[in-house]
């Protein structure tokens, strides 16, 4: 299991007879509450297909919040402005160097700010793409040509950015994708069913890779 986060948050998830995973309450206009039926619905699909042991109703957690530290993997979406203060930079940066994972979903709208976060998040690093041979997109679900596309916005093709600290992945940022819309339940996008399982074998990938890396 990834070696999240500090000691006594990590005892505290083992001894849990489930673990949770948390929604980024972030700062700067943009609609954080974006796919509510989104995680919830990725949580019973990774407790079914995965066997984990997740609970249902994820958490919800600002940057800055020292309780970050409290979830192995983080979820952030939205279609606007994103700004985290210095707080915000400080404690995020810290979360995932000492284990943490953070999965940004561009929901359409948000690439042109979240990009300037993120770099101020690691001045020293670049968004590298991820190859389809990443393990990501090899299981436990197989993605041969790397990040599925869910909904079309401007005709790009869909692109999976990452972060890496001593070739791990910390950070993953997910455009011209959308697979929070694709998590959501049927009725919302009215996605087809093949649409929407595809989003979810691809979440259950991100699940896996954090649980076990």
């Amino acid at each position: 299991m990834r070696y999240v986060v500090i000691g006594l948050c990590l005892l505290a998830t083992l001894s849990s007879p489930a673990q949770e995973i948390a929604l980024l309450k972030y700062s700067g206009g943009g609609d954080w509450y974006a796919n509510p039926t989104a995680l919830p619905n990725l949580i019973r699909y990774c407790n079914s297909s995965l066997n984990t042991k997740i609970e249902t109703k994820p958490a919800t957690v600002e940057p800055s919040s020292p309780d970050l530290f409290s979830y192995p993997f983080v979820h952030m979406t939205g279609h606007g402005n994103v700004v985290f203060s210095a707080a915000d930079i400080a404690n995020l940066r810290n979360y995932l160097l000492s284990g943490g994972f953070l999965h940004i979903d561009d929901n359409y709208g948000m690439d042109e700010f979240i990009r300037k976060e993120i770099k101020r998040l690691f001045p020293e690093k670049n968004l590298v793409e991820l190859p389809a041979n990443h393990p990501i997109f090899q299981g436990p679900n197989v993605f041969a040509s790397g990040l599925p596309k869910i909904h079309e916005h401007d005709g790009k093709r869909p692109q999976a950015f990452g972060i890496f600290e001593n070739n791990r992945l910390i950070l993953l940022y997910t455009f011209e994708c959308d697979l929070g819309d694709g998590w959501e339940d049927s009725d919302v996008h009215n996605d087809p069913k093949e649409v929407r399982e595809k989003a979810l074998k691809m979440g259950a990938n991100l699940i896996h890779y954090v649980f076990n890396n």
